[in-house]
């Protein structure tokens, strides 16, 4: 089964960005779509934002 959220350490995983920019970059994915702290970002909601495709995301979280 895959995993729908994504989390900072994933960010920092699959950008090879420090720990800091990724939950900078998580804060503006939720800003993007409108979204409040509380609320997960998914894998689709990041792929989208980051113009990466679903399917290699997706088998790198695997």
């Amino acid at each position: 089964m895959n995993r729908l959220c994504i989390y900072t350490k994933d960010i920092q995983w699959i950008t090879g960005k420090s720990a800091s920019h990724s939950r900078y970059t998580l804060r503006k994915i939720k800003k993007y779509f409108n979204k409040e702290v509380h609320q997960p970002i998914n894998v689709e909601e990041f792929c989208h934002y980051m113009g990466m495709r679903v399917e290699l995301v997706l088998q790198q979280l695997k």
